[in-house]
């Protein structure tokens, strides 16, 4: 189709070529006015002939050709007939687009599911169906939470809160464990995204179970050496140099012994429950203060000075040995890479959101682009000088297990050859403002 360039003008035209005729077709039979009438009556009915001729087309659409016309229904014609061939495209290149996605989305090893406002299940992929046992089309439409129902997927589903993955085991099957990943979009829908992870954990636990294990079998052997050493060291008929060699072995012993203790501690912490059951009320104060004794024993032959703020009366719920063993190591840390006339600061105390352990020194301190790491076993920040100074490089690990476990958080603030600030925060319903008559709460 061509469009008329002056279709309002063309119309102009034709309406004032009616009245002329019929102005001169009135003067020819004497009235003027009825034939005027009549021109006018004619051209509004051939106006509805040509409104009748766009309405069928538009209602037959595919199945009729455009009417001939001129003028203004041209005109529209044009208009009506050039949106639709756009919208036409549109939809060949929606179709096209959606089908790229399937294919696509089939293609993805991952389940994938797009879940609408209330959770409903509008599509899912191949390995969905497999993964999660959906059925196609009769699960379309139903809320994903009838047909997993995992506590923690519920809860986590309608938490809102999705920074991070979810882990848990498919039911009825608890032996498949999958990582359950939401990203929400659009108004209000969610894209849930699932992967079998069964392997890897079985994988975890295999390393776990032969950590522990080597750990176990390399204590008794490596008691009895640290003893003969011992007894060897003691011996005043030795010569210096194999005096000063069985010393040398008699440090990496005990730096063997600490590395194992480690290994089994942390071993400990990864094979049990994600979260603390235990509702023991843990005198916290009395802990700092064991731990300031302890570390004042440490720093007994350095210039180092330690301060210690506590709030009395601020107790936790938890497992006292795993929180002695975190602070302890946070501690032990600040001691260890502080130089000679720095300061170590514990503080204890409650704030809106809930309890903070905080041990700041003025340390070597840590580069921002390692402190996300820091507590990765065995990773340490300068091995030359962690090895020197006696450290295993699984403290932080350990810590960090700990406060999960608790449900706390640990943040680390640091500037190199300043110092660092590391803060360990716990939630309310883990807090205790007075200690109760008994050991254990109900």
């Amino acid at each position: 189709m061509i469009r008329d360039p002056h279709p309002w003008k063309l119309e102009a035209w034709r309406f004032g070529a009616v009245l002329t005729a019929g102005a001169m077709i009135g003067w020819w039979v004497g009235h003027v006015f009825a034939t005027l009438f009549l021109a006018v009556l004619g051209f509004l009915g051939w106006h509805v002939f040509q409104l009748w001729r766009f309405h069928r087309w538009v209602r037959l659409g595919k199945r009729s050709d455009p009417p001939d016309t001129s003028g203004i229904w041209h005109d529209l014609t044009y208009d009506l007939y050039r949106l639709h061939q756009r919208s036409r495209k549109r939809k060949k290149k929606i179709a096209r687009l959606l089908n790229r996605f399937h294919e696509s989305s089939a293609a993805v090893p991952d389940a994938t599911v797009i879940l609408g406002k209330r959770y409903e299940i509008e599509w899912f992929n191949e390995a969905a169906g497999e993964l999660l046992r959906l059925q196609q089309p009769g699960d379309v439409g139903r809320p994903i939470t009838h047909l997993l129902r995992e506590p923690r997927f519920i809860a986590y589903l309608e938490g809102g809160v999705y920074t991070q993955s979810l882990e848990m085991p498919r039911l009825p099957d608890r032996q498949v464990q999958l990582s359950a990943r939401v990203v929400a979009y659009g108004d209000g829908q969610l894209l849930l995204t699932v992967r079998d992870v069964t392997r890897i954990h079985r994988l975890e636990s295999m390393r776990r179970d032969f950590v522990a294990n080597v750990s176990h079998e390399l204590r008794t052997p490596l008691t009895v050496i640290a003893g003969y050493v011992e007894t060897l060291v003691d011996d005043p008929t030795l010569a210096p140099e194999v005096h000063r060699t069985l010393q040398s072995v008699e440090t990496q012993a005990e730096r063997m012994r600490r590395i194992i203790d480690d290994l089994l501690t942390l071993s400990h912490l990864e094979t049990r429950e994600d979260t603390v059951a235990e509702q023991t009320a843990v005198p916290v104060p009395a802990l700092i203060g064991a731990i300031e004794e302890d570390a004042h024993m440490l720093v007994a032959e350095r210039d180092l000075t330690v301060h210690v703020e506590v709030e009395a009366g601020l107790w936790l719920r938890g497992a006292r040995s795993e929180l002695q063993s975190a602070f302890s190591n946070l501690v032990t840390n600040a001691i260890r890479y502080t130089p000679d006339g720095g300061t170590i600061t514990l503080r204890w105390f409650a704030d809106a959101e809930g309890a903070r352990f905080q041990v700041e020194d003025t340390g070597i301190g840590i580069p921002q682009g390692q402190i996300s790491r820091v507590t990765e076993r065995f990773y340490r920040v300068e091995s030359d000088r962690s090895r020197a100074s006696g450290g295993t490089g699984l403290g932080l690990a350990i810590v960090k297990h700990v406060l999960q476990r608790h449900g706390a958080t640990l943040h680390i603030q640091s500037i190199p050859d300043q110092g660092s600030t590391f803060t360990c925060h716990f939630p309310l319903n883990r807090t205790l403002q007075k200690p109760p008559s008994s050991n254990t709460l109900s």
